[in-house]
């Protein structure tokens, strides 16, 4: 596949790669472990000048292509899952600000790039999740200000963020078509973080809820026109759902990098595990799936930045490439058969980590009717 990369992105990959494999696999089982956010990891990912790999030089990033972003999370996720998905948050906050808010919200920027200021994004409630019309969160004017109020669930980096890009009703009639988006700094009045939330994978991610109670905020910090946020963020999870099938994909990369090593080295019955068809069967299954999934990513990711909507193609990336990775992890742990299921191998913390990737970002079932209600308007 490299084969077709630029002399830029075959750089750029190398030199994550060495730097994922100097200092974030050596810590990612301790990472696991405590489950503490691993701020200096994630200081040397923005050091490396990653947070903004492709953000338009303009707006303080490298100007790179989104293949390029791809490229990066693939690199992490193949060391980290976790911290793959600690490296989308900056990036996706540093796009979504540079997109479609003002002086203000650009001037948060700066700080995200160098990993100084922690975003976070609120959506998600404790009763809505796929249905974000069914949101309670409110935003309701008054004068020059918003006053919030309500609950946001399984916020990543709820727990150390500095400010959070808060999904809110600002009309409460409209369903989908009545949310706005504010920023608001997590020092204000009012604002309060839940319990660490305890997962089954993805550790280290400071994951909580936030309550709102009559916080208020200007509505200067709006980002965006009022009452068009989901219009925005249906827009920015096509980028995201391919940071999110990378992440998977660099999961899967390393299962299939373990299952390899395991069965060449395992023997039974007189011969190295690799010799028998039912492993090679699995093993060739799992290059055919990865490198498949590779494709669609890419290919999504230059229609993006070709300028063509990519609502069913980042769809496609994001349901194959999760679906097959939660496949083929679970097959390289059968590979490494009862040792899979130990902590002393890494295959065990890839499997916790890789079910999460089938949730969020859009149900499966969700990114099903993408396609499908797209077909439809493609047939018509």
């Amino acid at each position: 596949m490299d084969r077709f990369y630029s002399e830029e992105q075959r750089l750029l990959r190398d030199s994550v790669r060495r730097h994922v494999e100097e200092t974030v696999m050596p810590a990612a089982q301790a990472v696991d472990r405590d489950d503490v956010f691993p701020r200096a990891l994630y200081r040397g990912l923005a050091g490396l000048g990653l947070f903004g790999v492709s953000l338009a030089e303009e707006a303080g990033g490298s100007g790179l292509d989104t293949i390029a972003a791809c490229i990066v999370m693939e690199e992490i996720a193949r060391g980290s899952g976790a911290l793959g998905n600690a490296y989308a948050i900056p990036v996706e906050a540093a796009l979504l600000l540079s997109e479609h808010g003002g002086d203000f919200h650009r001037g948060f920027i700066p700080g995200i790039l160098a990993g100084d200021v922690i975003p976070a994004t609120a959506a998600t409630e404790p009763d809505c999740g796929s249905d974000v019309a069914a949101m309670r969160t409110t935003a309701d004017r008054d004068g020059d200000d918003y006053i919030i109020n309500g609950v946001k669930a399984w916020v990543t980096f709820g727990g150390v963020a500095d400010f959070v890009m808060v999904f809110a009703k600002t009309d409460r009639n409209a369903g989908q078509k009545g949310i706005s988006c504010v920023l608001v700094e997590m020092d204000r009045p009012g604002v309060s973080r839940g319990k660490h939330e305890e997962l089954l994978g993805m550790h280290g991610l400071a994951d909580c809820q936030i309550a709102f109670d009559d916080v208020r905020v200007p509505v200067a910090n709006r980002i965006g026109p009022e009452n068009e946020a989901f219009k925005m963020a249906m827009a920015n999870f096509n980028f995201s759902r391919l940071m999110m099938s990378s992440m998977a994909l660099g999961m899967a990369q390393a299962a299939m990098e373990d299952a390899v090593a395991y069965a060449k080295s395992r023997r039974q019955f007189g011969s190295e595990i690799i010799k028998f068809q039912a492993i090679q069967f699995m093993l060739a299954d799992m290059s055919k799936d990865v490198a498949a999934a590779r494709l669609l990513i890419h290919h999504a990711a230059r229609l993006h930045d070709a300028g063509y909507p990519i609502a069913k193609e980042a769809a496609h990336a994001k349901l194959f490439t999760t679906d097959m990775a939660m496949t083929h992890v679970s097959n390289a742990l059968q590979i490494h058969g009862g040792n899979g299921y130990s902590k002393e191998y890494r295959i065990e913390r890839i499997f916790r980590d890789i079910r999460l990737a089938q949730i969020y970002e859009g149900t499966n079932q969700i990114q099903r009717l993408i396609i499908a209600r797209q077909l439809e308007k493609e047939f018509a």
